[in-house]
């Protein structure tokens, strides 16, 4: 388990004040000058060494992704906050924003500085309106106090933040439809290359980043990036934030180490699965969009990037979906099928047809009323949907369904067998 000291978000329950002088008490804003002095290269390099990988879902190395940002180009520069957090199951990010504001603020003038950006903005998720209200607040606190705005902290550099909602588009999670709907578009993605680093935000350089990938970059700058590579698994370092939710006693949100297992994650911090352990049918282990894993698999794979992809899964935004016996596991999977199918911006043709295909066919399988052939056929659609989309919703889509046929085929085949039994009958 993760020790107190060792924790980096100390109100990540809202147990505190969650305004500047609570923030203060909890050390943030504290030499935050001394921090920025170490110059952007260093800053990059802490972050990399660190071996942070980026919090949203993808999992790229975050030091990386900021060494992208050229040095001097001429530009003007962005640092994009990705707040949106549309995933369901995923819920980390709001009580950041909520609980903790000023820890993603002076993240954002860290890793603003970084990557030489003198404007931020953080696009939030426009339901989220608690957790709009008290970060713009805070933002307001923050510049009142001088510590960002013409000379953020005393550090001559100037470092503007602007709250944008959103309107409640899945789609605008993705980094590009993001910035799209910033600029008043669509919230449709773009094209790769050129990437945003090179051509982002009205064509200039920019980083879009997460929330919870922000809030950790300064405590690694104060503690150091051994003490944050220290905790967790080589290349899964870190704490992180897991959203853990569905049949368990006690849903909750949690810090723990990378690398945690599955089994001690669900019965140390969410009171266990209702019904005990071996009520357990299957976890959706990071988001919707990932593929389910068995109980079988749950038994003892461990909760970081590299150990769910080796079990056909992955990490995602560590929002964990615990499934007990009492699920219609088809039905489950249908419903976020039928969620993606309503979420696609409908650019790509895979995607917008075969996510309406992939729904009705799954709405028929609740049933059974359906071919054996079928579950073949509606394997190979997701093949065809999966890596054919400009953006990941694509592949979100297809996912979900692969997960259900690797693990539950058999259930499939039940309902269709039971059902040309209540037809002929």
């Amino acid at each position: 388990m993760l020790k107190e000291e060792d924790k980096i978000f100390k109100n990540l329950y809202g147990f505190e004040d969650w305004s500047l002088a609570g923030a203060k008490k909890r050390g943030i804003w504290t030499n935050t000058k001394s921090l920025v002095e170490k110059g952007s290269d260093n800053i990059v390099e802490e972050i990399k060494n660190s071996q942070l990988r980026g919090r949203g879902g993808a999992g790229f190395p975050a030091g990386l992704k900021w060494s992208f940002m050229p040095k001097k180009s001429g530009k003007p520069h962005y640092l994009v906050v990705n707040a949106d957090e549309s995933e369901p199951g995923t819920c980390k990010d709001r009580e950041i924003m909520r609980n903790d504001p000023h820890l993603l603020l002076e993240g954002c003038l860290i890793a603003g500085f970084a990557m030489h950006a003198h404007v931020c903005y953080i696009y939030i998720r426009g339901e989220y309106y608690s957790e709009y209200s008290n970060l713009q607040k805070a933002i307001d606190e923050a510049y009142e106090n001088q510590l960002i705005g013409n000379n953020a902290c005393g550090t001559n550099w100037e470092f503007n933040i602007y709250l944008h909602r959103g309107a409640g588009a899945y789609i605008c999670g993705e980094e590009t439809a993001l910035l799209e709907s910033l600029e008043g578009k669509k919230g449709q993605p773009r094209l790769k290359p050129p990437f945003p680093a090179a051509t982002g935000l009205y064509g200039y350089p920019t980083t879009v980043t997460n929330v919870e990938t922000v809030a950790v970059a300064p405590t690694i700058l104060r503690k150091g990036s051994k003490w944050f590579a220290s905790l967790g698994n080589e290349n899964n370092t870190g704490t992180k934030i897991f959203s853990i939710s569905g049949h368990v006693n006690n849903p909750c949100n949690v810090e723990e180490e990378m690398g945690i297992r599955l089994k001690e994650l669900i019965e140390k911090h969410a009171g266990g699965v209702i019904g005990g352990w071996e009520n357990l049918l299957a976890v959706i282990p990071g988001g919707a969009s990932v593929p389910l894993i068995p109980k079988s698999i749950c038994d003892n794979v461990k909760m970081d990037f590299d150990s769910l992809k080796e079990v056909n899964s992955g990490l995602g935004t560590a929002a964990v979906i615990v499934m007990n016996k009492s699920t219609d596991i088809v039905e489950a999977i249908t419903r976020l099928s039928h969620f993606y199918k309503h979420e696609s911006c409908g650019q790509c043709t895979p995607c917008r047809e075969g996510t309406g295909w992939m729904y009705r066919i799954m709405k028929k399988m609740v049933e059974g009323n359906i071919q054996v052939q079928e579950i073949d056929k509606l394997i190979d659609v997701t093949k065809q949907v999966e890596g054919h989309t400009i953006c990941a919703l694509g592949d979100a889509a297809a996912w979900p369904i692969q997960g259900l046929m690797r693990h539950f085929r058999h259930e499939v085949e039940k309902r269709i067998k039971e059902y040309a039994i209540g037809r002929v009958a």
